[in-house]
């Protein structure tokens, strides 16, 4: 997918959020097509890749479409496009990602067979391997299916979203009529054929084409075609809402919400394409347009590449994925007798996943058996499915500390577990906080009281991600433990205005969204300007998931022009261009997407002794720096600064992963010149010992 001339997704300066994100997605595609990832982690991107544009459309490609029906003439602040512009230019563009996705998972399906994996499809069985998936069949997934005929006592059922539906044209006795069955998500994926050194694997898709029709005895079957609807899963939550509707309790009125959801308009329907006829039936009975529904090449839904290694001998799939690793764990942590006492000697810095976890649940378990520690506050937006940070919580809780939970419900596709956890910890007598007004709480902050003879000191947590065990183990995050006095009190005045609902006040070192991130950071961003201006060395140096806030856009290209030297390590959407000229040529952007989701944010002003750094939960959007509640803290020891610095130059030496943003909006391979660089790689296997101060 090559960026056009005369694109409409490009102008100026900048690029379109929605375009820059299907290039991002685009680029997790090329990892499924990259030889030098093993072969089974080249599955997995490929699944991915397929989950994004799953979500992609529920929820940006939803939201334009509400756009639509309700401000369809106002225009993107960027490009001037309209809702309706965007989403005509996206279906497009889309059905280029669909034939490439069919290519890679042709190509990957070969790979697999020379490997002794053979993916079958219903021309590809003997009768001896079909008497078998029949036999699959009947046993263990027609039990399950839910077919129906409709007449006029059965009409057309509701398409739930992302649920597989097969459906026929039938004809019994002279009477032709339609039937339906709904596919159970609770269905495995992907089934063994037989045994023997030959490992051949058959999709449930595949078992429901070749024999659904047995599931409507007494009829024959004209023609049959596979389904899918995409729904809209964009929805707003507003506080003023819950308080009318469900007498102030927001946790009710989420729950009402999310029932919504597979009741949302379609933006989507993909089918095989094996029947017009059917097609046709299923798009009016939607209201879709055709240029709204897609043909599936093999599979609607890839999660089964997930599952291939449990068919394979471990010694083979072992060569096939990725080395297995364990985080480090800092020796200042692994030899402190007390971590609490080892935060109030010295801040410590740890880097997920290269560094593990386990330091912070140790310390939040010191801190719940702890008699000085007399209160711990966090912020919750995402968390593991079997948490031990709940664990700490509810222990400190039983133990009598005061235990209050700021729990973000409206963290999209998380809201079922987060309020399951809210009630979990309620139970266990910690405070729940249901976030600020119409604000997402984003931030990722501990805030730990203790009191002794001395007085009331603090332990601060302060990070890039969120408390959540499995993702540390995938996503790249910062994190720093201080017992700095002034960040600690300003960790207890935010929670105590998220009490009150307060998001206006100021806080001491802490920039804080709404009101102070945005600001604060072009403030160092003006300091810069004026350090060019007046003929000193000037530079930034930020790292972050996206940008697409204009105003920030708008200032760093300018600095760029006033001389200010400017890279930007952006992962996702990045609606500012690069290098265009007269413009934005003192402006460099690159993306890095390899085997750990790059989930950082680090925005570094200066140079040397110079230098103000700041790691934060906040991406440069205006969502973040205008709509949530977010943190950026500064760095304040040294050595962590010095760390993160060696870290992100690494990252910018990257010429294996690394895609450098051109004028056109497209992205293209670094040069490889000299030694190849995996950053990620490099930050695994050497660490970052090597400090660029």
């Amino acid at each position: 997918m090559k960026a056009r001339q005369n694109n409409p997704f490009v102008k100026g300066i900048y690029v379109n959020r929605e375009y820059s994100w299907i290039q991002f997605n685009k680029r997790v595609l090329d990892q499924a097509n990259d030889l030098s990832n093993p072969l089974l982690e080249r599955c997995k991107f490929l699944s991915i890749f397929c989950s994004n544009l799953d979500e992609f459309f529920m929820v940006r490609v939803g939201s334009l479409l509400n756009e639509t029906r309700v401000t369809p003439d106002v225009c993107e602040n960027k490009t001037g496009l309209t809702p309706q512009q965007q989403i005509d230019g996206i279906l497009q563009v889309c059905r280029e990602l669909y034939a490439a996705r069919g290519l890679t998972f042709s190509r990957l399906s070969r790979e697999l067979k020379k490997d002794g994996v053979r993916l079958l499809r219903g021309k590809d069985l003997s009768e001896r391997q079909k008497k078998i998936c029949r036999e699959l069949f009947l046993e263990r997934i027609l039990p399950l299916l839910s077919p129906m005929v409709l007449d006029a006592k059965h009409p057309m059922m509701r398409f739930e979203n992302m649920h597989l539906y097969m459906m026929y044209e039938l004809e019994k006795e002279g009477r032709d009529m339609y039937g339906i069955m709904a596919v159970s998500p609770k269905l495995e994926k992907i089934y063994a054929v037989g045994g023997g050194k030959r490992i051949n694997l058959i999709t449930l898709e595949e078992l429901v084409r070749l024999f659904g029709e047995e599931a409507f005895s007494g009829y024959r079957v004209k023609s049959s075609s596979m389904f899918r609807v995409t729904r809209n899963a964009d929805f707003d939550a507003l506080m003023e809402d819950a308080d009318v509707e469900h007498d102030f309790d927001f946790s009710k009125y989420l729950k009402s919400k999310i029932e919504t959801r597979g009741s949302l308009a379609a933006v989507r329907v993909e089918t095989d394409g094996q029947s017009d006829g059917l097609k046709s039936l299923v798009l009016k009975t939607l209201g879709v347009k055709k240029q709204s529904c897609f043909t599936v090449e093999h599979h609607f839904d890839y999660k089964f590449l997930f599952s291939l290694s449990k068919f394979i001998p471990e010694e083979k799939s072992r060569a096939l994925r990725y080395p297995p690793f364990k985080g480090r764990i800092p020796s200042a942590c692994e030899n402190a007798f007390s971590l609490i006492s080892e935060v109030e000697k010295h801040d410590l810095f740890l880097a997920y996943p290269f560094d593990s976890m386990e330091p912070l649940i140790r310390l939040l378990n010191e801190c719940a058996e702890s008699p000085k520690v007399v209160s711990i506050k966090i912020t919750i937006y995402r968390l593991d499915k079997y948490s031990r940070i709940v664990e700490a919580l509810k222990k400190a809780s039983e133990n009598g500390k005061e235990v209050t939970v700021v729990m973000e419900l409206c963290a999209r596709f998380d809201e079922e577990n987060n309020l399951h956890f809210a009630g979990v910890l309620q139970e266990a007598g910690c405070t729940i906080l249901y976030g600020v007004s119409n604000y997402k709480v984003h931030s990722k902050i501990v805030s730990v009281v203790l009191s002794d003879e001395s007085g009331l000191r603090y332990i601060t947590h302060l990070g890039t991600g969120n408390y959540n065990e499995s993702t540390a183990r995938q996503y790249t995050d910062l994190n720093i433990i201080t017992s700095d006095r002034e960040i600690g009190e300003d960790g207890v005045a935010f929670f105590r205005n998220i009490a009150i609902a307060n998001v206006g006040d100021r806080y001491q070192k802490l920039l804080i969204a709404p009101n102070t991130l945005k600001s604060g950071l072009i403030a160092c961003i003006d300091r810069e300007i004026e350090k060019a201006r007046e003929g000193r060395p000037a530079s930034i140096f930020c790292k972050m998931n996206s940008l697409t806030d204009k105003q920030i856009i708008d200032k760093l290209a300018y600095a760029g022009r006033c001389g200010v030297k400017v890279r930007l390590i952006v992962r996702g959407i990045c609606c500012l261009l690069a290098g265009v000229p007269g413009q934005t040529d003192n402006i460099r952007v690159i993306s890095i997407v390899g085997r750990f989701l790059e989930h950082s944010r680090v925005y570094c002003f200066g140079e040397g002794e110079d230098r103000i750094m700041y790691i934060s939960s906040a991406d440069l959007m205006t969502r973040n720096t205008d709509r949530r509640v977010e943190i950026a803290t500064p760095v304040l020891d040294p050595e962590i600064a010095a760390d993160i610095t060696c870290i992100m130059e690494t990252m910018w030496k990257d010429n294996v992963k690394a895609r450098r943003l051109m004028p056109d909006g497209s992205y293209r391979p670094v040069d490889a010149v000299g030694e190849a660089v995996d950053a990620q790689q490099v930050l695994l296997y050497r660490g970052y010992e090597e400090k660029t101060v």
